[in-house]
């Protein structure tokens, strides 16, 4: 599920900016620019992946302290050293003045080296607590379409079990249907002799069998029933890995009962339900 959040917190040592955006994708894949703080980015992500279960999280940090305190400079006073001689040797050679600035000694390698001081316990618990905030924000917004996805998918089982309802009535029929197939075949053959009564009710039985799609049918209902209780408001787990797995299923109920079918009527209904089934599998994968 998609969502952003942009938060800003104040800390007496330093202003804080979580930002943290949530893209669609089939596993939870974390990510963490911004300011790079070691000792507190493995924290984070501990935290969300105890309430996220699925989709590409973007995290961005910002922290912009309020004194020079938290800042330590070090500086090669040796190498430093060298390198002051050897340019007044070379201004003095050239008798022309040559200087350079503060950009320039931090842009000469092992000369100096600006680093940020490790954070205390308390400034990392106020971190961590600012970004439970910000993670609780998006997870508002996630719920949010979450519900509407459920709508959507709601729209596509109701409209898959009224295909199912239709389908079943028209299995019903598909006994005498096969048996005026057999009837016309054997016509069709140029058979003198008219099969028996008895002939053609074991015909009809044996090609029954092969075609019967009652067992389809009910694994098709009971497939879409754990849909609804999966979407059902009792359900707390994340479920959108579920709902794909059972969309399968029925995607494959739908192609066996279109290989069985005798009739066209049950195919287009067949062709309705895998519609419907394959809107439903665009939509769980985009859900927790």
């Amino acid at each position: 599920m998609t969502g952003y959040v942009d938060k800003k917190f104040d800390y007496k040592t330093f202003s804080l900016r979580i930002s943290i955006k949530s893209l669609n994708h089939k596993y939870l894949d974390w990510n963490c620019r911004g300011n790079k703080i070691r000792e507190v980015e493995d924290r984070l992500r501990v935290i969300c992946q105890k309430e996220l279960y699925r989709g590409r999280i973007e995290v961005y940090l910002q922290i912009d302290f309020l004194d020079s305190t938290h800042w330590e400079l070090r500086i090669n006073e040796e190498l430093f050293s060298k390198i002051i001689r050897s340019v007044q040797r070379v201004s003095s050679r050239l008798k022309e003045k040559v200087s350079f600035s503060v950009d320039n000694l931090f842009s000469i390698p092992n000369v100096a080296e600006l680093r940020r001081k490790d954070l205390s316990r308390e400034e990392l618990n106020f971190l961590e607590e600012s970004f439970k905030k910000t993670l609780a924000e998006l997870i508002k917004v996630r719920r949010k379409e979450g519900q509407e996805l459920k709508r959507e998918i709601q729209k596509h089982i109701k409209g898959a079990r009224e295909a199912v309802r239709r389908l079943e009535k028209l299995a019903k029929k598909q006994p005498s249907l096969i048996r005026q197939k057999i009837e016309v075949k054997l016509r069709e053959m140029g058979e003198q002799i008219v099969p028996s009564e008895e002939n053609l009710v074991e015909e009809t039985a044996f090609i029954l069998q092969r075609y019967d799609l009652s067992e389809e049918i009910e694994r098709t209902k009971s497939h879409m029933a754990y849909m609804q209780e999966l979407l059902s408001p009792r359900e707390e787990s994340p479920a959108g890995k579920k709902l794909d797995f059972v969309a399968q299923e029925l995607l494959r109920e739908a192609n066996t009962i279109n290989s069985k079918a005798q009739d066209i009527d049950i195919i287009k209904q067949s062709l309705i339900i895998k519609s419907e089934v394959e809107s439903i599998r665009q939509q769980v994968q985009n859900l927790e």
